[in-house]
């Protein structure tokens, strides 16, 4: 295994990682309660997502081929993939959206602050590595054999780690410039979703 295929993997778990540092900047942005076993579970979290998941869609590859001879299947299945990814932060980003300008339009002693919810950074986990599946094609085609692939995820997944933590106390400080005004901090974390939904689109059919 050449130096080469260890940068290309470093590189890939970089752009891999973009999602979930941007969506843990929302985690730090949004949620009221965060401390640092919090911040290490969203971590935590995020970075075994994207690690799992091309591995998952290296094998499904490998599957895929030894049936039927045919890599044509990998295109389809990065397709479906990224749909399912936009939509899914589609669906999260609007919801966040929503709540944070209800709450905005809240007179201020009803006003409710956004707690931490572990089942919503796990569905926030599987929308942001969702697409990684795609990912599991490429290093199937590129980089990875049977042996390396079990190498190169856990790159995926330190690298996606430690730039999730930096993310969840980015959005900490971020919070601070808003004086506590997390209706706010909800609108930008919704915003950021949707942003973030869009460019899995652009990011499939243009190769960005």
């Amino acid at each position: 295994m050449s130096a080469q295929i260890i940068l290309l993997v470093v590189y890939l778990g970089l752009a891999l990682a973009m999602d979930a540092f941007a969506v843990s900047i929302t985690d730090g942005l949004v949620y009221k309660d965060i401390n640092k076993k919090k911040a290490l579970f969203i971590a935590t979290t995020f970075g075994v997502m994207q690690a799992v998941m091309p591995l998952i869609g290296y094998w499904l590859v490998e599957a895929i081929e030894t049936a039927v001879g045919n890599d044509k299947y990998g295109n389809i299945m990065a397709l479906i993939v990224t749909w399912l990814a936009f939509s899914l932060l589609l669906f999260i980003g609007f919801k966040m959206l929503f709540e944070g300008i209800v709450e905005l339009r809240k007179p201020k002693e009803e006003k409710k602050e956004k707690l931490f919810s572990y089942k919503e950074v796990l569905i926030m986990g599987v929308a942001t590595a969702i697409d990684a599946l795609a990912s599991g094609v490429a290093l199937h085609s590129n980089m990875s054999t049977n042996v390396t692939i079990w190498l190169h995820v856990s790159i995926i997944l330190v690298i996606t780690f430690i730039l999730s933590l930096v993310g969840v106390i980015l959005g900490r400080q971020i919070v601070k410039l808003f004086k506590g005004k997390y209706e706010i901090t909800q609108i930008i974390g919704g915003c950021i979703l949707l942003t973030l939904a869009v460019w899995v689109v652009l990011s499939h059919y243009l190769g960005i």
